[in-house]
């Protein structure tokens, strides 16, 4: 988690990537504004982005954490806090 990742959006522009949310899913959100939140799946066809709310994007944030927490790891878990509270506070 401590590479930085980026997608370009074919209407949005850069996409910076928030986090993982589970295998083939990732979070992503607009560079500079950090207004609009997508979910980015690698599947068979390719990429496909599914925007979801702010809100929507918090809540999955969160449990990632809480995910992370209970698995014992320490550093993704420290990193991902820090995206949180830049993200969302």
């Amino acid at each position: 988690m401590g590479i930085e990742s980026y997608l370009n959006h074919p209407t949005f522009g850069l996409l910076f990537r928030v986090c993982l949310i589970e295998e083939h899913q990732e979070l992503f959100t607009t560079l500079y504004a950090q207004r609009l939140f997508f979910i980015v799946s690698n599947g068979s066809g390719g990429l496909q982005f599914d925007s979801i709310s702010r809100a929507d994007a918090k809540i999955l944030v969160e449990n990632r954490m809480r995910w992370l927490r209970r698995q014992g790891t320490p550093q993704e878990y420290t990193q991902l806090v820090a995206v949180h509270r830049q993200t969302f506070q």
